[in-house]
């Protein structure tokens, strides 16, 4: 009777003050545009400018508290798809099945382009061999070339490893839709899981090419953006049947502009919000004259700023 008792009195304390608690969360207020906090998921190989946009927005805001989840694009679709965050960074729009799925569900999406990317092709600092054609580089990726002498025969590099950042990223289906058409990739490419993996392992191993955003391996101290990291080389890319240092081309800013590099992707910010909080603020400073100049001085072509091409030399 006496536990009875006890287990009565406290059911009568507890239950209001959770009432208590969830009266206070309806007063609790949402996220503004310039305040509150939110998680966005953006892929990994945006992780240098996503953060340069954090600092930047939070040191406007301080009031703004932006926490950034790095993965492979396709964890980043899945997420933002299931709703487990209402922004998210990617390559790529929403299909119309995923369109169709999110409006049955009373969400209202956005999208927004913010950029043009350019995939690099990067190489051993030993290695000389700089030149490559498109449709090299599409058998280096279905495993019909798998050594540098079927590219150059003069070359000493040997075997023939291209590595990518992560099996499920941006840039290996970017490989299968935009470079392969479709076609399978070679079982004998592999992954770092990581873009500093791949910057890594180029790094000290002469044989191999790298396949990375170009917003990694821009030289910082370069305001002009027209050198690289100096431990690796960076491939010239033609679309020409033989590739020749005047008809190939390094993704410079200019060259994905003019649309001379070819291995170019865009970038967008893909939105579910009902409300006007802080992933609408942060995405309409992103697509801003200050926000597109952090994406200028990454590397990578703005796209919602005008850019002025300058002639340079290669």
């Amino acid at each position: 009777m006496k536990k009875l008792t006890i287990y009565a009195i406290m059911i009568l304390v507890v239950i209001p003050i959770l009432f208590a608690c969830k009266g206070d969360e309806k007063k609790k207020p949402r996220d503004t545009i310039s305040s509150g906090m939110i998680t966005l998921c953006a892929d990994e190989s945006f992780e240098p400018i996503i953060e340069q946009e954090i600092l930047v927005f939070e040191s406007l805001y301080p009031d703004a508290n932006i926490i950034p989840i790095y993965t492979d694009e396709r964890n980043v679709m899945n997420l933002f798809l299931q709703d487990s965050v209402r922004m998210a960074i990617a390559t790529r729009q929403l299909s119309e099945a995923e369109k169709n799925s999110m409006k049955q569900r009373n969400f209202m999406v956005r999208e927004i382009r913010i950029a043009i990317d350019g995939i690099a092709l990067i190489t051993n600092k030993e290695n000389p061999d700089t030149l490559i054609t498109m449709s090299n580089l599409k058998k280096i990726l279905t495993g019909e070339i798998d050594s540098w002498k079927q590219l150059n025969p003069n070359s000493k590099a040997g075997k023939l490893q291209l590595v990518f950042d992560n099996p499920n990223s941006s840039s290996v289906r970017f490989a299968i839709d935009s470079i392969c058409k479709g076609d399978s990739l070679s079982p004998n490419l592999t992954a770092q899981q990581t873009n500093k993996g791949v910057i890594d392992f180029v790094s000290k191993n002469e044989g191999a090419i790298g396949v990375i955003g170009v917003s990694w391996i821009g030289d910082k101290s370069d305001s002009t953006n027209l050198t690289f990291l100096n431990n690796l080389r960076v491939m010239s890319v033609s679309t020409e049947d033989t590739a020749t240092p005047e008809n190939s081309y390094k993704p410079y800013q200019a060259y994905i502009q003019l649309q001379k590099y070819p291995l170019r992707r865009n970038i967008y910010i893909l939105l579910n919000n009902t409300h006007n909080g802080l992933s609408v603020g942060f995405s309409t400073f992103m697509a801003s004259d200050r926000g597109q100049r952090i994406i200028l001085k990454a590397g990578i072509l703005p796209a919602t700023q005008p850019v002025r091409a300058v002639k340079i030399k290669r």
